[in-house]
């Protein structure tokens, strides 16, 4: 099994204890790597091999309603992300230049 990212929504994340909860809950499933909680947001997300399924179920016994965002594998966001970053240095690069 690959490494996965699920970001989830937990519409009962309101404070500090429940968000601590959330982190504890995700943190039991076996294989999980990562957690990072956005309280603003009310957002959860997990990156491991684990079961995006028996995230959901642990998540939903411990704190309530969830709903999940997406599911998709972890490094492909980071691919994109350097993409966007070297697109970004060679506009300054352009933009350094002194025209002639």
């Amino acid at each position: 099994m690959a490494q996965m990212k699920v970001v989830m929504k937990v519409l009962t994340m309101s404070d500090e204890k429940t968000k601590q909860k959330a982190i504890e809950a995700a943190a039991d499933i076996l294989g999980v790597d990562s957690i990072a909680a956005d309280l603003k947001e009310q957002k959860l997300t997990v990156i491991g091999e684990m079961d995006a399924v028996a995230v959901v179920k642990k998540l939903k016994k411990a704190v309530g309603k969830v709903d999940i965002i997406s599911v998709g594998p972890a490094k492909e966001e980071k691919k994109e992300e350097k993409k966007e970053e070297k697109k970004e240095e060679k506009k300054e690069e352009k933009k350094e230049e002194p025209q002639k």
